[in-house]
């Protein structure tokens, strides 16, 4: 038998029977609703004192009955519900209201927040009759700055207009207005950004997500910022831009809300109830750490990128439930056993330590190969920089060497190691490393730091900065910011300014008179003696005339 939700206790029987006969009747998706049905229902609520809630199918059939109070319904949750991926949710809800009135703004929300088709109110009079009937529905484009239109006012049987028909242009005109996606693409994201930043450094940082968001293989259909002086605690958008976040994602054809934010394990559980099954959302941390996970090659660093995965779920399960908890057998522990979180929350805390151990493994490995090079009295340098700066390009130009190298961000995880040979027979051992990016997750630095140890070995660390970013000095503290984190504040570095060829020739004076940096373009040698002069001098304590350098291994 279905089970009836919401507010049933204190029921009789034969309500609670009549309130299971409403699964059997079939609805007329034309219509909304026949008189008798109409009047069968009114009756019933008004016999409880309660608001009635039905969501109903496509095809007119009930599947949820939900008991409310006279003055409000609980809200529905169509994650319950069997529908396929269509743009609008599959199932409208229709409700009673107790006296005169019609749509108010918690049906409104609802509308918006759940994609329903329809959302309808039955008004039931003081004599338990049925009175007019309230519809909205959303539009596929904003109207006078609205996102929903309201019907007139009809009587049951008697809709203004077939109402199967208007579903269905409402989603063929959804269809048409979004925008095509590629082809290539896994899904397409809306991005939002929720703070208190001018909107043109919200605006900024948007355009950062936008490029972490392609190279995850993303596109990306719109952009909406909010500015607000403290994030909603539990939603982190509030409810009111929340409701219009969705109707623009419904609207630009998105599958995914990506949050430029990180989300609390209490905000990502609330959004999870309020949005709809079929839309996803996923915060920074998230989408950097998925980007890590399809860039990982080497077993290191898949390990690595599984750790850090597995510490930013931890916090996100479910709040432990102590009231069933029973983590042993014998006296006191008797009962249900294990609770399934504690068993996830087990599980994770075992892998978690099976991984700990493979990568101290590995760490010590590494460990051993550091010292095999220092027993050789090579300088080692350490190539470090903000992401897609040029790291990997130059380590190529320098070494005449084949690493992959991608204008997208996070396009090398795994370091590179390479032997640098100078004139009269000197060499250095160069290394690059991870790329850097603003706020990167906690999680990650821990999860590489048996990599990251490579720049605390480092006799000189390259600092290459992205010269023709209109950002390029806030990235420069980032980069800055993050070393001093990792304890390498003492380390020499040298800034080098890549794109010189690309960049400002202000903006670009500017900064190397800042600096002291040096000004090359990676793809291009000739633009690299005096970089290599600056190395040399850095690294053996004497200034040389060089023309190149080679790889050696």
């Amino acid at each position: 038998m279905p089970k009836l939700l919401g507010r049933t206790q204190g029921l009789k029987p034969q309500q609670i029977k009549r309130l299971h006969n409403l699964y059997r009747r079939r609805l007329p998706p034309a219509d909304l609703l026949l008189p008798e049905q109409a009047r069968d229902l009114a009756r019933l609520s008004a016999e409880l004192g309660r608001q009635i809630g039905l969501v109903v199918s496509r095809k007119g059939e009930v599947e949820q009955v939900v008991v409310g109070l006279p003055e409000r319904l609980p809200a529905m949750d169509p994650s319950r519900l069997r529908r396929g991926r269509t743009r609008l949710a599959g199932h409208f809800l229709l409700r009673t209201h107790l006296g005169a009135g019609g749509l108010g703004p918690p049906d409104l929300s609802e509308l918006g927040l759940k994609r329903w088709d329809l959302v309808a109110v039955l008004e039931v009079d003081e004599q338990g009759e049925a009175g007019l009937i309230h519809l909205a529905h959303l539009l596929p484009q904003p109207r006078e700055g609205q996102d929903h239109r309201l019907l007139e006012p009809f009587r049951a049987g008697q809709a203004p207009e077939d109402l199967s028909r208007l579903v269905r242009s409402l989603e063929e005109e959804l269809a048409r207005l979004a925008p095509a996606r590629a082809v290539a693409s896994q899904g397409a994201a809306l991005l939002v950004s929720v703070g208190d930043r001018p909107r043109a450094e919200a605006a900024t940082r948007l355009e950062e997500l936008a490029e972490l968001a392609r190279s995850a293989g993303l596109s990306v259909v719109g952009r909406v910022i909010q500015r607000r002086l403290r994030p909603d605690p539990r939603t982190l958008i509030g409810p009111g831009k929340l409701q219009q976040v969705l109707v623009q994602a419904l609207r630009a054809g998105a599958d995914l809300l990506l949050l430029d934010q990180d989300l609390t394990p209490s905000q990502a559980r609330s959004l999870a109830a309020a949005t709809s099954r079929e839309l996803k959302f996923m915060d920074r941390t998230q989408l950097i750490l998925d980007i890590f996970a399809q860039r990982a090659a080497t077993a290191e660093g898949k390990l690595q990128v599984e750790m850090a995965q597995l510490r930013y779920l931890m916090p996100r399960l479910a709040s432990r439930d102590d009231g069933l908890s029973r983590l042993t057998g014998g006296i006191g522990g008797r009962g249900p056993g294990e609770t399934k979180l504690e068993i996830d929350r087990r599980r994770v805390r075992q892998r978690l330590g099976r991984l700990e151990q493979d990568l101290a493994r590995l760490a010590q490995q590494r460990q051993q190969r550091r010292q095999a090079r220092g027993r050789g009295g090579l300088p080692v340098l350490s190539i470090v920089g903000y992401t897609n700066a040029g790291k990997s390009t130059l380590l190529n130009t320098l070494t005449h060497s084949q690493v992959p190298a991608e204008d997208r961000l996070f396009a090398t995880l795994d370091p590179t190691t390479r032997r640098l040979r100078f004139p009269r027979e000197r060499e250095v051992i160069i290394t690059d490393t991870v790329g850097f990016i603003e706020d990167l997750p906690p999680e990650l630095l821990r999860a590489f730091a048996a990599t990251l140890e490579e720049l605390a070995q480092a006799n000189l660390l390259l600092h290459v900065a992205d010269a023709a970013n209109p950002r390029a000095e806030e990235l420069i503290a980032a980069v800055n910011h993050i070393l001093d984190e990792l304890d390498l504040s003492r380390a020499p570095r040298l800034l080098v300014l890549n794109k010189a060829d690309i960049a400002p020739a202000a903006a670009l004076e500017t900064l190397r008179n800042r600096y002291q940096g040096v000004a090359i373009s990676a793809r291009d040698p000739s633009t690299l003696p005096a970089l290599l002069a600056r190395i040399e001098e850095m690294a053996f304590g004497q200034p040389r005339t060089l023309t190149s350098g080679r790889a050696v291994g």
